[in-house]
């Protein structure tokens, strides 16, 4: 079986992970996690930055930050993954379900507009497989209403909006180390702290609602209990192997770049003789090869082909199912119809990609998704 994900390892994770033990620091905020932040200060000019165990504590710290409350309410696309949205109903927060675009999975502009209100909080947006949303326009949304931006860019590492790094517009911007991103620890995540206001206070959160990180910088002669939080920090075996990572940033994106491009280039008959859409990247966006993906005519198409390429060894997945329509929410949405969002639920289709996956494979995959389609 070509699997769809398979995580790739470098060695020096090892040797961090290794060299962490040995030192004796196990728990948070040591030498590797350190390291780990000044890299993405360095690389991005993110300034406040904290590792988190994962993208849903994140998201959970920013809900905190941001001090969503009942009665608050929060505009998140429907399709995504459920830690977008419980980290904002954890607090209370009225989940408002905004559709995506036409085109692509992001969230559409025009959809945000009919669900602001007088209560509305905050926007978070996701940023689909890697691809920047429309950062101009949410900001210029966010600035009208007087609301706060959350990016959730779980899956956009190394990826731009006009020049500029996603993670880098928002008040508070999140990131995925999980096995299947880019860059991996296991599981892990990112906070970036874009609002001034909130950078000492998110610290304070990330250390279980405690001052405790003013204290080892000796900025105070003790530290209590100052505010609501949770233990946030990840271990500092996760830090280490995730610098392992992070130093091997740029071979990552060459090697995922070099296998979407070849994707792309195999399938364009797919789009000519009107089977399939491939990913559309937007003008102002960059491709960070996240992943690939095909939006099919209906969801039995879209079933045939994972079952097709699965006969095949091949490991094809769909993705999100709308959250508006979950078991949890379907009883709470306000009846909205979000079509693109479920068009996509039902027709969209993820392939193997990966740094162990070698372009021979990709011709393989990219020829049976072609003998699926011209079979008749």
């Amino acid at each position: 079986m070509i699997r769809f994900n398979k995580p790739y390892l470098f060695g020096e994770e090892l040797e961090n992970v290794k060299k962490a033990v040995l030192d004796g620091r196990l728990a948070g905020n040591g030498d590797f996690t350190k390291a780990c932040h000044a890299f993405f200060q360095k690389r991005y000019g993110f300034g406040k930055v904290l590792l988190t165990t994962s993208c849903t504590d994140a998201l959970e710290m920013s809900a905190l930050l941001l001090d969503i409350k009942p009665g608050d309410e929060v505009i998140i696309p429907s399709y995504t993954f459920v830690s977008t949205a419980n980290a904002f109903a954890l607090r209370g927060a009225k989940i408002v379900f905004a559709d995506s675009n036409k085109s692509h999975p992001n969230i559409s502009i025009d959809s945000i507009k009919e669900c602001i209100s007088l209560n509305t909080k905050a926007i978070v947006a996701v940023h689909y497989g890697g691809a920047a949303c429309d950062m101009d326009a949410l900001l210029a949304l966010c600035r009208e209403n007087n609301i706060y931006l959350v990016e959730d860019a779980a899956q956009a590492i190394e990826s731009f909006y006009n020049g500029k790094p996603l993670g880098s517009f928002g008040d508070c911007a999140t990131f995925s180390f999980h096995e299947t991103k880019n860059v991996v620890s296991g599981e892990g995540g990112l906070l970036v702290i874009n609002n001034d206001e909130m950078t000492s206070r998110a610290e304070i959160i990330w250390e279980k609602g405690t001052n405790r990180t003013a204290f080892f910088r000796g900025e105070i002669d003790k530290y209590g209990w100052v505010d609501l939080g949770s233990s946030f920090l990840p271990s500092e075996l996760i830090a280490a192997y995730l610098y392992g990572q992070l130093c091997n940033l740029d071979s990552i994106q060459e090697g995922r770049i070099l296998r979407w491009d070849r994707y792309y280039s195999n399938l364009q008959p797919l789009v000519k003789e009107g089977y399939a859409e491939l990913p559309m990247i937007p003008d102002y966006a960059t491709n960070n090869a996240h992943v690939f993906y095909l939006v099919c005519r209906s969801a039995d198409e879209r079933n045939g082909l994972i079952d097709f390429l699965k006969e095949k060894g091949i490991g094809a997945v769909f993705h999100y199912l709308s959250l508006h329509k979950s078991e949890f929410f379907k009883d709470r949405h306000d009846g909205r119809e979000l079509i693109n969002s479920d068009r996509f639920s039902d027709t969209l289709v993820r392939l193997p990609l990966h740094l162990h996956l070698d372009i021979k494979e990709i011709d393989f995959i990219s020829s049976a998704i072609l003998e699926f389609y011209r079979r008749g």
